[in-house]
């Protein structure tokens, strides 16, 4: 795992600092290339291959092309074998040196033949041509910027600034979408001229113009005829699969285990692989109700892992800043910091760690999904009395200091109830309204802005090949919403403590597979993950098989009314962001709310931190 950068010009010096100041990502070697009108670096964290020869970049034989890396390609070793039959000669156990020939038999075709995860920038000498991408789910962040003169890219967005002629300039449309949906849809960022290469596309850059090309989109082509044991076995068989290849490691490894369903089958994966000690790391709250270590604890007995646990009292505005910098852009989920401090733990212990994210979106698991089916019903009441009778008595309920509850999840529900129908399951999930932004946001700012919340789902969708609605909701948390938000942290945080996370669950063979499950069985009733439920059963407890989803982030709305109250007060009352761009009275009367605790505003609130500290990183 590393970090890449580099840019269409020789700069010895820039190129340095660009590398150093991703250092986090590759703490083991750093690499560079300055030639050819081209500077690439790399930062290397070395899994694979600890020796001097993988130290990047890499060549091929006449070293007519190079690459930087940051990935793993799982099935390196078959590729590596058919590479061989076809002539071409390695000097390396690396999977960096398998896509450099790769690129040489296949051309961009080569994508295909990849199973893992990556973002790379391989340099063609012979064809002048740069050669970016990025692997098909989205699991390793790519940004770049292009003026028309300059080209430049990198793993994190702090690397493409230490070029001074890239201007600071916030994306007013980026920072109206963030404070709804809580992340930067792709291929946006909160930068104006920096953007995202999207999940399975890859980028030509030839004689100064881009070319973006998709290579790879989720199709779902269910198969009503196959029986449900068929499905069955193949979940099993191609997750247990997906587990194996992530074992392959010439470091330490172990899993996070939250007690959840996702974490706990691989835990139970991976020990069919490993009879030795297994490390699985937890993190859990004094608030039951926010902590899932009863399960963990059991889950960790069951299978007999070495369990290291990581409780959380409290976070300081020092661990809120130091995330905002790793993530380059505000990202408002709340399992950030969490996740920051328990990849810190682990990385005492090991440099891997298997996870279980991806499970929900694949498999159907989040309360959204069931909200959605919900609607279906909720909709045959009259429009009148789900707007005036059933919203004004859940305005009227008070807050729950408790994660979910019978009074928060209604208030939730009829709240994303109220939000336009083409918004989706993504309404449940969608942390704003027009009232409130008629409110919050200052007379030149809306000038700037256009008002239309659901535009980026629209075009996202516009993409998925079934109409079936479970399949688009799956198509959009997997394609719109997971890379850019759940990823994007697990990346982030992972590697801002140099830690690799591996992501069974996102397989791309899996994940086909289960493109090919009819939706009726993956939400049977309002039963999520149904099917996948069925095929664990004999792995885990049964009561583990059983449980809903809860997550792991942190009680926020109610430390923002106690220990973080006064830094939240400071910080958005003094903020240059907020003053420019929003109505500090209204945000006011947000934080006036919420400490009374008439409402919940903690996603808001929790959102304008965030957009506070990064524009105070990276503009102040």
């Amino acid at each position: 795992m590393c970090g890449i950068c580099g840019f269409n010009w020789e700069d010895k010096y820039l190129i340095k600092k660009m590398t150093e100041v991703i250092y986090h990502r590759g703490p083991d070697k750093e690499g560079f290339f300055v030639g050819d009108g081209i500077s690439l670096g790399n930062r290397r964290l070395s899994i694979i291959d600890l020796s001097e020869k993988g130290t990047q970049p890499i060549y091929n034989e006449d070293k007519s092309i190079c690459i930087t890396y940051n990935g793993e390609i799982y099935n390196f070793q078959e590729i590596k074998r058919k590479l061989k039959d076809k002539g071409h000669r390695f000097v390396s156990n690396t999977d960096t040196e398998v896509v450099v020939h790769a690129y040489e038999e296949y051309g961009p075709g080569c994508l295909e033949e990849f199973n893992g995860m990556f973002s790379f920038a391989l340099w063609d000498s012979k064809r002048k041509r740069l050669f970016l991408a990025r692997d098909r789910i989205g699991i390793k962040p790519l940004y770049y910027y292009h003026d028309g003169k300059k080209f430049i890219f990198a793993s994190e967005i702090k690397a493409i600034l230490q070029d001074k002629d890239v201007e600071r300039k916030i994306n007013n449309q980026a920072l109206y979408y963030y404070l709804g949906f809580e992340f930067v849809p792709a291929p946006m960022t909160m930068f104006e001229n920096i953007l995202k290469l999207p999940p399975g596309h890859y980028l030509l850059y030839e004689k100064g113009k881009i070319k973006i090309t998709r290579y790879w989109d989720l199709e779902f082509f269910p198969d009503q005829e196959k029986s449900k044991g068929f499905y069955k076995e193949g979940i099993v068989e191609l997750l247990g699969r997906s587990v194996k290849r992530r074992l392959i490691s010439d470091v330490p490894l172990g899993v996070f285990l939250s007690g959840g369903l996702d974490s706990s089958t691989v835990v139970a994966f991976m020990r069919r692989n490993i009879s030795g000690p297994l490390k699985t790391f937890s993190i859990g709250y004094r608030d039951k109700t926010y902590s899932e270590l009863d399960y963990a604890r059991e889950v960790a007995r069951h299978f007999d892992t070495e369990h290291e646990i990581l409780m959380v009292d409290s976070i300081t505005p020092d661990d809120i800043e130091k995330t905002l910098w790793h993530l380059d852009e505000p990202m408002t989920d709340l399992s950030t910091i969490p996740l920051y401090m328990i990849c810190k733990k682990a990385r005492e212990d090991v440099i891997v760690v298997l996870s279980g994210e991806g499970g929900d979106e694949v498999f159907v698991g989040y309360d959204r999904f069931i909200a959605s089916k919900a609607y279906n019903l909720y909709r045959l009441l009259p429009q009148a009395f789900r707007d005036y009778v059933l919203g004004g008595l859940v305005k009227r309920l008070p807050d729950q200091s408790q994660k979910k509850g019978m009074v928060n999840v209604v208030r939730r529900f009829v709240e994303g109830a109220s939000l336009p129908e083409e918004g989706g399951h993504m309404r449940w999930q969608y942390f704003s309204n027009p009232r409130q932004d008629e409110r919050l946001y200052l007379e030149p700012f809306k000038k700037q802005v256009f008002f239309d919340a659901f535009s980026p789902i629209r075009e996202s969708i516009s993409h998925c090949n079934s109409a079936d609605r479970l399949d688009r909701e799956i198509y959009i948390d997997m394609r719109f919403t997971m890379p850019e938000s759940i990823l994007m942290k697990v990346d982030k945080m992972s590697m801002a403590n140099s830690l690799e996370i591996r992501v069974p669950f996102l397989d791309h063979e899996l994940i086909e597979f289960s493109a090919r499950i009819p939706s009726s069985l993956k939400l049977k009733g309002f039963t999520t993950k149904a099917i996948f439920r069925k095929a664990v059963r004999d792995f885990l407890p049964s009561h583990i098989v059983r449980r809903g989803k809860q997550g792991y982030s942190f009680p926020s709305k109610n430390w923002l009314r106690e220990q973080l109250k006064g830094y939240m007060i400071e910080l958005l009352n003094s903020s240059p962001l907020i003053k420019e761009n929003l109505n500090l009275g209204y945000v006011r009367t947000l934080i006036k709310q919420h400490l009374a605790k008439t409402h919940n505003h903690n996603h808001i609130l929790w959102a304008l931190i965030n957009a506070a500290v990064w524009h105070n990183k990276f503009f102040t």
